[in-house]
């Protein structure tokens, strides 16, 4: 079995920025070969390392070039696995269950691009439960902003009607019948493991993952007395206009980079 996090393809990847290369990797992960986009600067210099943890399942919310374009264009070398089953990869998307581990092994990828010793973790919505297993099963995290996070599956099968039939069917059945393997995906409930300072960033009005998820783990990382900050955003969705957008990454890349 090759070493998690040995890489075994790079190829070129058309980038939407002039001034931001793009190259799609095929990387090691649990026996498996898993896929992601990596996005530097191409300028010369050193650059501080972030993994983008994305969200949706499957082929929703699949990782998007110009969105990494973004973070690579605030001076950060980013990469984002797509997770195991998704364009090609090998394996099944499994909503934080094995499939945490394709974030958690190629931390040691980007490491090498870098050329730096810790890596910033950014989750959106269920990557949210990506980079808060990152930080849980890794020593090696400068950072931790989840945006629009995941921190509980069973808030989240109970706050979404609608993907209930979908978590029964990669998880095993409802909370109800299977707490024990929904607790199995919640970071919530290891914060104490979490030692890296964590920004949580979420809209008031948010009806894909409801803000409750982010005052609770705010609460949890609290009682461990984890560095924590919040940047709530009244009246604000799921998914921020272009302009706070564009703010908010420029506002959470600079924060990244003072820690």
């Amino acid at each position: 079995m090759k070493d998690n996090g040995s890489i075994e393809l790079v190829r070129g990847y058309p980038s939407p920025n002039p001034n931001v290369t793009m190259q799609e990797i095929i990387y090691w992960s649990q026996g498996l070969r898993v896929k992601g986009l990596l996005a530097k600067p191409k300028k010369e210099g050193q650059y501080e390392a972030l993994l983008y943890l994305r969200g949706g399942l499957q082929s929703i919310g699949m990782v998007r070039p110009s969105r990494i374009a973004q973070f690579a264009s605030q001076g950060l070398v980013v990469f984002a696995p797509y997770y195991r089953g998704n364009r090609g990869g090998e394996g099944r998307d499994e909503m934080a269950g094995d499939d945490r581990f394709d974030a958690v092994n190629s931390v040691e990828l980007l490491k090498t691009f870098a050329n730096v010793k810790e890596v910033h973790l950014f989750g959106f919505s269920r990557g949210g439960l990506m980079a808060l297993w990152t930080a849980i099963l890794r020593d090696d995290i400068k950072s931790v902003v989840t945006w629009a996070g995941v921190s509980d599956v069973t808030s989240m099968y109970m706050e979404r009607v609608d993907m209930r039939r979908t978590l029964k069917r990669i998880i095993g059945g409802s909370p109800n019948k299977e707490q024990e393997k929904y607790d199995e995906r919640n970071p919530i409930l290891k914060a104490q493991m979490i030692n890296a300072p964590v920004l949580i960033i979420h809209g008031t009005e948010d009806e894909n993952v409801s803000i409750e998820q982010s005052y609770d783990l705010e609460q949890a990382l609290i009682k461990e007395k984890k560095q924590v900050e919040t940047w709530f955003s009244s009246g604000l969705t799921h998914y921020y206009p272009p302009h706070i957008n564009r703010q908010t990454v420029r506002a959470l890349s600079e924060w990244m980079k003072m820690k």
